[in-house]
């Protein structure tokens, strides 16, 4: 995992309608960077969805929500209009933004051990640097306990 106090590893990568952004085009706004395994999947749902319900506090807030996972661009886009995920959701095929925030690693499941992405979400202040780092979050809370950290 990075850590807080260094600097964000900038990235491009297409959205759900296929637009390149780049973490640097965020700059002057709180970032909250959330990487999950799979669209779809319960525990991906539910952190999506408590995302989308808290946005319009986040934006309140000046803060951009931004997930990130190895899904392609049609998935992203299938998942956002399912859901009505009013955030942007990032589709990182290459597993470059994945690896370069060190959250491809090693999981057990049932005694099988495979690669994969361990749910993290890093908080980014407005230059661009880690603020907080929370790893291994819980889905369904994760959206409150970032909305919390920005009080």
């Amino acid at each position: 995992m990075l850590e807080a106090g260094t600097k964000a590893p900038d990235f491009e990568l297409p959205d759900n309608n296929g637009d390149i952004h780049t973490l640097s085009e965020f700059r002057g706004k709180k970032v909250i960077l959330y990487f999950y395994s799979r669209d779809n999947t319960s525990g991906c749902t539910k952190q999506a969805c408590g995302f989308g319900e808290l946005y319009p506090q986040f934006v309140e807030k000046n803060a951009i929500v931004i997930g990130v996972s190895k899904d392609s661009v049609s998935s992203h886009l299938k998942f956002a209009e399912k859901y009505n995920l009013p955030f942007i959701l990032l589709s990182d095929t290459d597993l470059k933004a994945i690896k370069a925030y060190d959250v491809w690693q090693e999981k057990k499941m049932y005694g099988k051990v495979s690669m994969g992405v361990v749910r993290t979400t890093y908080l980014i202040d407005e230059e661009g640097n880690i603020e907080k780092v929370f790893k291994k979050v819980k889905a369904a809370d994760n959206p409150q306990q970032m909305l919390d950290e920005l009080n």
